[in-house]
């Protein structure tokens, strides 16, 4: 198959528009998981502890706890991955404590945000950075 130069130039710039647009696009997904989820209120800091191993050796397992007294929801966010919205906890008002534990998987090192929805209506957040030597969503 034979391209014209035109083509070429074509094909070119469509991998450079791509390539300048698919940051924003990625922004605007976790911009839009955080905005639904907080019906776009702001949200503040404390109150929330996000644990995690400062580096995973396998992005298919990172073991991950939050603990949020006081809270009737909490949205755990890996925006580098292929689905930023890894899981949320939902606590009911029989709760015995507003703590959960699981296992996340990781694409690659980023940073993982645990947001808060207290029982006030407010929005509290914990972020931290976790380094990923392999990746565990087919990187």
């Amino acid at each position: 198959m034979r391209l014209s130069r035109r083509e070429v130039l074509a094909v070119g710039a469509g991998g450079v528009a791509l390539a300048v647009l698919a940051p924003r696009a990625e922004a605007s997904a976790v911009d839009d998981v955080v905005n639904q989820f907080t019906g776009g209120a702001s949200v503040g800091t404390g109150g929330v502890t996000l644990t995690a191993p400062e580096i995973a050796e396998n992005g298919n397992t990172v073991p991950i706890t939050v603990d949020a007294p006081g809270a009737t929801a909490i949205l755990v966010i890996a925006p580098n991955n292929p689905t930023p919205a890894v899981c949320t906890f939902n606590f009911g008002p029989m709760a015995g404590s507003q703590k959960a534990a699981t296992r996340i998987r990781l694409a690659q090192t980023q940073e993982v945000s645990a947001i808060a929805k207290m029982a006030d209506g407010s929005f509290k957040k914990a972020a931290m950075t976790i380094k990923v030597t392999v990746g565990g969503c087919g990187g």
